[in-house]
C-alpha cells in the first residue's frame, strides 16, 4: 500500500473542525501510515489527546519540553522522520505564526525544523479566511512551498454561510495516498502540461463589463493535481477570487484576446492542454473610455466575434494531447459530441451547468467523458477535486496510448 510505513505527523490545532482529525487519523493508520498528532494546548480544549492515542495507537505529542528519551530531542527526532507534515485544522494562529516563523510550542518547532512536505487545510470564520492578514500569510507560506488544502463553502459552526469549512478528511486521505503512490505520484514527471480557468471580462466602458459564471474551480483543481502527479504545470487564468495553486507558472489574464495571447504563445512548449476557461465568445465592438451615461432611449451594444482558442489549439495541435469543456444547459450528449470533432479534440468533459448543486461556483460537479474514439464515461457526483484526478487519469492513459494527433 502507498502508505505503508510512511511517517506522517498530523497537527491539530484549537478549531471546533479537530473533530474531523479523528477520522482522517483513524484513515492513515488503517492504511499502514505510521502517524503522530501533534496537538496544540487550544486543540485539546475540544478533542483529547487520548482520543488520538487510542487512534493512531501512538502517543501524543503535546508538550515541548516533555523528552520521553532523553538522549533525543523530541521535536528534532519527529522532524527528521516526517515524510509528510498536515496541519488540520489549521487555524488563523498557527497560519500566522508559520508565516512569521514563529516556534513557541510542540508543533511550531517541529514544523520548522522539517525538511518534509508541509500542507495546512485552513478552518476558520468566513470574515477570518478573507481576512487580509490571513490571505497575506497564506500567500507567504505558499511562497515557502507549503501545499493548501482549499477549505469548502458552506454552514459553518459559528452560523455564517461562506468559505471556511475545513476539507473532508477522507479527501485529504486521498490527496495523501495519492502523494505517496508510487504508480500516481510521478507519472506526469517531464511532462508540460498548460491549464486555462476561469472567466474572461470584456469592458464596455471604465466601469461596465461582459462577463460569465466561472469560478475558476474546476481549473485550478486540475492545474494542483497536475502539478502534484510532476508536471511542469502553466495555469493561465481570467479573473477569480481563488488563491493560485503551487504550479510552475501562473498567467492572470482577463480578456478572451490575452488568454488567446498567453496561450497560443506557449503552445508549441507544452505537451497537453485542457482548456476548462469560459472564454466571452463576444466583445464590444467599441470601448468607451469614459463611463456610458444612463438616457431613456435604449441601448444597444455591438458585439464582434473573439477567438476561439480551442478552435485555433485543434487546427494547429499534431502530438499534443488536447481536452475541452462543454459546459451545457441542454442537449449535453449531441452539443458535446459536436464540439469534440469540430474542434479536434481528444477529450471533452461535458456537464450541465443549469443545476444549482453542480454548477457555476460549486465545489461538486457531475461530469461525462467523451473520447475520440467513441468511448463515453459518465461519473457520479464528486468534489472537483476528485473530478480533477480523474482527468489527469485520463490524459495519463492518453499519453500512454500515444493518441494526439
Amino acid at each position: 500500500m502507498a502508505l505503508e510505513q510512511k511517517e506522517i505527523i498530523l497537527g491539530v490545532t484549537g478549531g471546533i473542525a479537530a473533530y474531523k482529525a479523528c477520522t482522517l487519523t483513524s484513515l492513515l493508520a488503517k492504511a499502514g501510515a505510521a502517524v503522530h498528532v501533534v496537538m496544540t494546548r487550544e486543540a485539546k480544549a475540544f478533542v483529547s489527546p487520548l482520543t488520538f492515542q487510542a487512534l493512531s495507537h501512538r502517543p501524543v505529542h503535546d508538550d515541548l519540553f516533555a523528552e520521553a528519551d532523553p538522549k533525543q530531542i523530541a521535536h528534532i527526532d519527529l522532524a527528521d522522520r516526517a515524510d509528510l507534515i498536515v496541519i488540520a485544522p489549521a487555524t488563523a494562529n498557527i497560519i500566522a505564526k508559520l508565516a512569521a516563523g514563529i516556534a513557541d510550542d510542540m508543533l511550531t518547532t517541529t514544523v520548522l525544523a522539517s525538511k518534509a512536505p508541509v500542507w495546512i487545510a485552513p478552518a476558520m470564520n468566513v470574515n477570518m479566511y478573507t481576512h487580509p492578514a490571513v490571505q497575506q500569510n497564506l500567500n507567504k507560506l505558499l511562497e515557502y512551498g507549503y501545499r493548501l488544502i482549499e477549505p469548502g463553502e458552506g454552514q459553518l459552526a459559528c452560523g455564517w454561510v461562506g468559505k471556511g469549512r475545513m476539507e473532508e478528511p477522507e479527501a485529504i486521505f486521498q490527496m495523501i495516498e495519492a502523494h505517496f503512490s508510487s504508480k500516481r505520484a510521478h507519472d506526469f514527471a517531464g511532462r508540460r502540461i498548460l491549464v486555462t480557468a476561469g472567466p474572461t471580462v470584456e469592458k464596455i466602458d471604465p466601469v461596465r463589463y461582459i462577463t460569465n459564471r466561472s469560478s475558476g474551480k474546476m481549473g485550478y483543481a486540475i492545474a494542483e493535481a497536475a502539478a502534484a502527479r510532476g508536471a511542469h504545470v502553466t495555469l493561465i487564468s481570467g479573473p477569480t477570487a481563488l488563491q493560485p495553486p503551487n504550479v510552475a507558472e501562473f498567467v492572470a489574464v482577463e480578456t478572451a484576446e490575452e488568454m488567446y495571447r498567453a496561450v497560443t504563445e506557449r503552445y508549441d512548449d507544452v505537451d497537453a492542454v485542457v482548456k476548462t476557461a469560459a472564454v466571452s465568445d463576444y466583445r464590444p465592438a467599441v470601448v468607451s473610455a469614459q463611463k456610458i451615461k444612463k438616457a431613456q432611449a435604449d441601448w444597444s451594444i455591438d458585439l464582434v466575434p473573439n477567438p476561439d482558442i480551442l478552435e485555433e489549439l485543434g487546427r494547429r495541435k499534431t502530438k499534443k494531447i488536447l481536452i475541452g469543456f462543454a459546459a451545457e444547459t441542454e442537449n449535453i450528449d449531441q452539443y458535446a459530441r459536436k464540439k469534440l470533432h469540430a474542434k479536434n479534440l481528444d477529450m471533452i468533459v461535458a456537464n450541465n451547468v443549469a443545476r444549482a448543486d453542480i454548477g457555476f461556483g460549486s465545489d461538486n460537479n457531475q461530469v461525462t467523458f467523451y473520447f475520440r474514439d467513441g468511448r463515453v464515461k459518465p461519473l457520479a457526483v464528486m468534489s472537483k477535486k476528485r473530478v480533477a484526478d480523474e482527468i489527469c487519469n485520463e490524459l495519463n492513459r492518453l499519453f500512454a496510448s500515444g493518441d494526439g494527433a
